[in-house]
């Protein structure tokens, strides 16, 4: 059987660490993360997926991430159920990390950061800041410094002066 996903979203608020009564560090946190496509609205909408990951790695999240991080991570969907405190059974599905990647830099997580407090951005960047993620596949709506260069503005060929002519036995594959 095959039980594996790989997320890539932004921390919605701060890792919660705890520990067990053995002294097993756990780490629980939710990530959203964006759809590919536009609702209705326009919009792009995201899921907020629950994640927990045990251990070293829990406390190394803990010490590094923060609300608004760049994450990816790397697990297995896993269902329990419980009865509460009123006598319902009640039913949690998550992701249980076995490793995480930091897909940003402190420096740009902290500039994304003091950016959000300052005034000098659109009502939707604010929204998405707000929310702990930003659009995908759009140079609108991204946060500063994160916008999608056009097709074309910077062409690597460009001013090469010279055309090549390569046949089909030149190329590798």
């Amino acid at each position: 059987m095959i039980n594996s996903t790989v997320l890539v979203g932004r921390l919605t608020k701060d890792p919660d660490l705890r520990y067990t009564s053995s002294g097993s560090a756990v780490a629980t946190f939710t990530l959203a993360v964006n759809r590919n496509f536009k609702n209705g609205q326009g919009e792009y909408e995201a899921d907020f997926v629950n994640c927990v990951i045990w251990r070293k790695p829990a406390e190394t999240l803990a010490n590094y991430a923060r609300k608004g991080t760049l994450l990816g991570v790397v697990g297995r969907i896993q269902t329990r159920s419980y009865d509460n405190q009123q006598g319902q059974k009640v039913y949690v599905t998550e992701v249980v990390c076995e490793n995480f990647q930091l897909l940003e830099s402190r420096s740009q997580n902290e500039q994304r950061a003091t950016e959000t407090t300052s005034q000098g951005f659109s009502q939707t960047q604010a929204q998405n800041v707000s929310q702990g993620f930003s659009q995908p596949h759009s140079a609108q709506g991204t946060l500063p410094g994160t916008e999608v260069p056009k097709y074309g503005e910077s062409d690597p060929f460009a001013g090469a002066g010279q055309n090549h002519d390569v046949d089909d036995s030149q190329l590798p594959f």
